[in-house]
Formats: C-alpha cells, sequence, structure tokens
C-alpha cells in the first residue's frame, strides 16, 4: 500500500479499529474457554461474546496485538513501512517517522511483526523441484567474548537456504532455463547431517526432487524426498544447478548488511522470516499490507 493510500483508508484509530474488527471476524474468533466460533458483538463493550459459555473475547485477544498498549493505528503504521519497500526499514528509522520516544518499544514491535510473517510461511512446504544449500551470515558477537585465532566461525550463522524451482525449455531455440518460485530459510543450530535432515523432512515434501552440492551433510537427504541429485560445488553448479538458491543468498545479505548491519545471532530467523515473506510475495505488489493484516488477525493458537 502507497503511503497516501494509507493516510486515506486509515486517517485514525477508530477506522484501523473497524478493519481489523472485520478481517478478525472474517478470519474466524475463537473462544479461549470452549473453542466455540460462534459469536456476536457487543457493540458498547467493543467485545465479542461466545453464544455457548458467554465468555467474553477482546479486539486484539489471541492475536500477536495481545498484551500490547500501543494503538492498532501505531501497528498498521509499522506494517506499512515494512511493506511498502522491498528492502525495509530499520527500528531506528521506524521510531523516528512514528515519532514515538522509546526505541525498544518500536524494535519489540517489529519482531513481533516478523514473527506473524514466519508463522504465515511455515504453514506451507516446499515441493517439486527444490534447490537447497546453506550460507553463512556475518552476525554480531557477544560483547566481552575474545574470539580465537583463526575461528570465523564464531562470527558467522550457518543457514539453510530452500527455492522451489521449475525447469523451462523455449521449444523454439531449445533454451534451457530456471523460473523460481518461494524461498524459505532456515538458521541451523550445526552443520551436522541430522540438522540438515531435520530441516528437509520440515520445509519440503517427501514427492520432491531436491538439488545439492556434494557436502557430506547432505548425504541421507534422499531417504526423505523422491529424488536427490548432487553436483560437485563448481562455478557451473552456482550459475545453473543452483542458480535461485545463491541469488537469494546474495540478496539477503545485500539487504540486511545495508539496513541492519550486524545482527546478533538469536534474531537471525526474525529477519529471514520478513525477508522471505517479502520475496514470496514480491508479485503482490500493493496488496503486500492488506495480506499482512489478514495474518495478524488470525488467532495464533
Amino acid at each position: 500500500m502507497k503511503i497516501l493510500e494509507f493516510m486515506n483508508a486509515f486517517p485514525d484509530e477508530d477506522s484501523c479499529r473497524k478493519d481489523f474488527k472485520q478481517k478478525r471476524e472474517k478470519e474466524g474468533v475463537f473462544c479461549k474457554k470452549c473453542n466455540s466460533k460462534e459469536h456476536y458483538w457487543l457493540r458498547n463493550k467493543y467485545q465479542w461474546q461466545c453464544k455457548v459459555c458467554s465468555f467474553r473475547t477482546t479486539l486484539r485477544s489471541g492475536t500477536f496485538m495481545e498484551c500490547s498498549n500501543l494503538p492498532i493505528r501505531t501497528w498498521y503504521l509499522a506494517m506499512m513501512f515494512m511493506t511498502y519497500s522491498k528492502k525495509g526499514i530499520s527500528a531506528l528509522e521506524l521510531q523516528r517517522q512514528l515519532g514515538h520516544s522509546r526505541y525498544e518499544t518500536i524494535w519489540s514491535l517489529m519482531h513481533r511483526i516478523r514473527n506473524v510473517m514466519g508463522n504465515r510461511d511455515a504453514r506451507y512446504t516446499l515441493g517439486g523441484m527444490v534447490e537447497f544449500d546453506e550460507a553463512y551470515f556475518e552476525k554480531a558477537t557477544p560483547e566481552g567474548l575474545k574470539l580465537k585465532r583463526g575461528k570465523g566461525s564464531q562470527k558467522q550463522q550457518n543457514v539453510a537456504v530452500m527455492a522451489e524451482s521449475i525447469f523451462l525449455e523455449d521449444p523454439k531455440s531449445g533454451a534451457k532455463s530456471k523460473q523460481c518460485r518461494y524461498f524459505k530459510m532456515q538458521v541451523l543450530d550445526s552443520h551436522k547431517k541430522d540438522t540438515v535432515n531435520t530441516t528437509v523432512q520440515k520445509n519440503i515434501e517427501n514427492d520432491s526432487i531436491v538439488f545439492t552440492d556434494k557436502s557430506t551433510s547432505y548425504i541421507d537427504i534422499a531417504k526423505y524426498v523422491e529424488g536427490h541429485l548432487m553436483e560437485k560445488s563448481s562455478k557451473s553448479t552456482t550459475n545453473e544447478t543452483l542458480k535461485w538458491v545463491h541469488i537469494a543468498i546474495s540478496n539477503a545479505k545485500r539487504t540486511l548488511l545495508g539496513i541492519y548491519h550486524k545482527i546478533k545471532g538469536k534474531y537471525l530467523q526474525l529477519y529471514l522470516d520478513e525477508f522471505c515473506y517479502k520475496l514470496n510475495r514480491r508479485y503482490f505488489g500493493d496488496q503486500l499490507f492488506d495480506r499482512l493484516t489478514i495474518a495478524l488477525a488470525k488467532s495464533y493458537w
């Protein structure tokens, strides 16, 4: 959504509350007490009341806005700034744009929204032909930690990168190419094959064909998918077999480095979730903000 369109659609808190109410009702309101979906709206209380047990549900209850004292319009403004650009925005810049006094509040708000993005993408798995490789993202080291000589890995975090791709062939020229669809990025706890196997099982459908290099960490992938093709790591492999994976890695590193510079390892997954969420919806255009508000309105249990 463009900034001017947002200002016209949501000029005040009341307009945001009405929009959020409509989206919550469309997604379904669940009673925390009996899990019923049958409710009626109490206009004077601005709450839903369960038809079965009379338990009341507030507008934010059961969503990622629960327990937040920030106005709903502040949440909407944050989502608009986080989605209007492909690259994103830093917490310091968002704090300045919103005119908020506390950096920590805006930083926490953005992480909640990134959590929504990650939960939304976690509902889907990759299928068909999937490229799989690992990347190393630089992370901020804890203060006071003295790095041992030659231990550069302490500054880097290992990340599994997956891309769902389709082979295309021009019927006239016979030229072959690849078209990418969806991406996933998962922070790995270790380089061991068990960690890789768990990541594959969680994120890739078992009837898929997976393309990787000949790393020893990938030797068991064939047990969990229909086919596993391995090629020796080379320039050709990078430019053809694992083309979209490496394009995504390059773009992610450039984006994170340009905006956030260094990220603590424990928060890296949230930043990758934001990157993949927007990348997977790169053709949504102005609808991206609306889709994110719908995801926020969905009950998180």
